[in-house]
């Protein structure tokens, strides 16, 4: 399929800006770090994976930290974004040639050989520099924590969304007295929703972005109504699969149904169609951006609660530490601070769209008065996330075979029982499989 996330990378590299190339050119050369280099005491390597609008604005905080911090030299990298960055990181950690710190999914840490392709965090020098347990959600951070010990900092999560046309719902007599859409709390409801809204659709537009023929926006929206089914997939040991065909049976019909009744074009232009006045959209909130600089007037929601309970699909940029020999001193100090600085201060992170990690940062005015960011900062309290296995993560090898599977179905060239037991499948191939990362068994812990 080419590029894993390409619908998201053409998006904002097409309608996010002429910032694109600029701001990837300057995170590949360090914005001046080489200049600031000469006359600083600590240089610190940060290899990155953030091009668009995540570039530009993670330039903007690294320029703050620059400027408050000046005896710290940061020399920033961005590198091709998904198995290729993973790749390259995991062979300079291994080669003994990592950088100072990094980001990673976090989906993707447990897999990434924790003790000895990553170090762990100081939580010394985390509280040294303002960071503390507290100052995040429990189960972000527990995401984090791999045999009982640090291994990722979180920065955001970054969530999958409804968007909708505020204009086009109106018409429909789908919008609430406060203005957002009217509540749904089931599939009737929903289906209900989308029929009114195509009769107030201009013609020759789908009513939903659904994505339907993409592995990875299959697998994320499946995960996200599998958890509100109460779906797992292993056992806490790791050595059952414990996934429930009946469950997922349930949700592929739910997502085929958007295709069989005509509400979602497989192959259409999501993006393109929601700011040209399609009702809806399921996309990343990373999209923010895009549909405020076409100036449409919209309004985002968490995937609609389906089956009853509150669940969106959700990863995480996080930070980490690749593993060196000789990790100590003034350099590895200052990572940690360059870490802490960024996530206490990324209010302009979340202005792009993604919800921030920090506590304060989440529950102060300023990040509560950004529109849509209000309407979905719940999503922080209903994260639906990938097993904590070594194979999930973004771009991991779970949703490399299981997407293409849930897509299948979704298009209708696979039955939806037959797609369940076909994962279901692939899940106990994949358990008993070993990791190539450590060597070691597919069990790495966390929750089911």
């Amino acid at each position: 399929m080419g590029r894993p996330d390409l619908n998201r990378r053409q998006l904002l590299g097409g309608l996010g800006g002429l910032f694109v190339a600029g701001s990837f050119g300057f995170a590949a050369l360090g914005t001046g770090a080489d200049a600031l280099a000469a006359g600083s005491q600590t240089r610190v390597r940060y290899w990155n994976l953030f091009s668009g609008g995540d570039g530009y604005n993670m330039i903007a905080m690294l320029d703050a930290f620059r400027k408050s911090t000046p005896d710290i030299a940061v020399k920033d990298s961005t590198l091709q974004w998904g198995n290729p960055y993973y790749t390259k990181l995991a062979m300079a950690a291994a080669g003994s040639r990592a950088p100072d710190l990094s980001v990673m999914h976090l989906g993707r840490v447990a897999g990434f050989a924790p003790g000895r392709l990553l170090d762990p965090w100081d939580m010394d020098l985390l509280a040294k520099y303002g960071l503390n347990e507290a100052d995040f959600n429990p189960a972000l951070w527990k995401r984090a924590v791999i045999d009982g010990t640090l291994y990722a900092l979180p920065l955001d999560i970054h969530v999958q969304l409804c968007f909708y046309r505020k204009d086009v719902l109106k018409k429909a007599g789908l919008l609430g007295d406060d203005g957002r859409i009217v509540p749904v709390t089931s599939t009737q409801e929903w289906f209900d929703v989308l029929k009114a809204a195509k009769k107030a659709t201009k013609s020759g537009l789908q009513t939903l972005g659904l994505h339907a023929n993409d592995q990875n926006f299959s697998w994320w929206f499946f995960v996200a109504f599998y958890q509100q089914l109460g779906g797992t997939y292993f056992d806490d040991a790791r050595t059952q699969v414990t996934f429930d065909e009946d469950k997922a049976t349930q949700v592929l019909e739910f997502l085929r149904q958007h295709v069989t009744d005509g509400y979602a074009q497989a192959g259409a232009a999501d993006a393109e169609q929601f700011i040209n006045g399609a009702p809806f959209t399921w996309e990343g909130n990373w999209s923010v951006p895009v549909y405020n600089g076409a100036k449409i007037d919209y309004g985002a929601t968490p995937l609609p609660p389906v089956f009853g309970t509150q669940a969106t699909h959700a990863e995480s940029h996080s930070f980490v530490l690749p593993h060196q020999t000789d990790r100590s001193g003034a350099t590895n100090e200052a990572a940690h601070r360059l870490a802490a600085y960024i996530v206490k201060n990324a209010l302009v992170w979340a202005e792009g769209g993604h919800i921030p990690a920090y506590r304060p940062t989440l529950s102060s005015a300023a990040y509560r008065r950004l529109t849509p960011q209000n309407e979905y900062v719940s999503a922080m309290d209903h994260q639906a996330t990938e097993p904590k296995v070594w194979f999930a993560g973004s771009t991991g090898t779970l949703a490399s075979r299981i997407g293409p599977v849930i897509a299948a179905s979704n298009l209708g060239s696979a039955k939806p029982d037959a797609t369940a037991r076909r994962m279901k499948s692939v899940l106990e191939e994949l358990l008993v499989m070993k990791n190539p990362m450590d060597g070691r068994t597919a069990a790495q812990g966390g929750a089911s």
